[in-house]
């Protein structure tokens, strides 16, 4: 069974509905000020009723106090403060990287899974499969797939032997 997470800005029950037990609910809405705890309160209880985990993105503090799934580290949080806070055996912590440098500050955060990032989307951090495959082989540290997953390349990801991918427009 294919592991998947799902990146959301705004809660919307019709996208999470439609998702299965095996797929993770990442909140990353950034341009909350301070983020709104009533709404990561609510999809944290519809996640609950759907069996669904939930992470909060960036906000380390906020995901230990509402007693949340785990949290996920972006790629561009190099902060070491969370390793100084006491959570619970269950909470998860997650993080992306695009290259080897993000990939050592990762373990250096004691992340348990890396977003490696990107496999298929052509952005600014494209990697393509030979470089992604290179990176991923650098780490010890669990691999997720991240970015431009389709339908269309799902099967590809048997080729990396990874059982696990995240993304957006996947979902929706």
């Amino acid at each position: 069974m294919i592991r998947k997470y799902y990146f959301i800005n705004k809660f919307d029950t019709n996208n999470i509905d439609k998702q299965d037990n095996q797929t993770s609910i990442i909140y990353r809405n950034y341009s909350l000020k301070p983020k709104d705890q009533t709404i990561i309160l609510k999809i944290k209880r519809y996640c609950k009723k759907r069996s669904i985990k939930f992470y909060l993105s960036n906000d380390i503090k906020l995901a230990i106090k509402l007693n949340l799934d785990g949290v996920y580290i972006p790629s561009f949080n190099n902060s070491l403060k969370h390793l100084a806070y006491s959570f619970k055996k269950k909470f998860k912590i997650i993080g992306s990287a695009h290259n080897l440098r993000e990939i050592r500050e990762k373990e250096n955060q004691n992340v348990e899974k890396i977003f490696l990032s990107s496999l298929f989307k052509k952005n600014k951090n494209y990697l393509g499969m030979n470089k992604f495959r290179l990176l991923s082989k650098l780490t010890k540290k669990k691999i997720v797939i991240l970015g431009g997953i389709s339908q269309k390349n799902l099967k590809k990801l048997k080729l990396l032997n990874l059982a696990e991918f995240a993304g957006i427009s996947f979902f929706e």
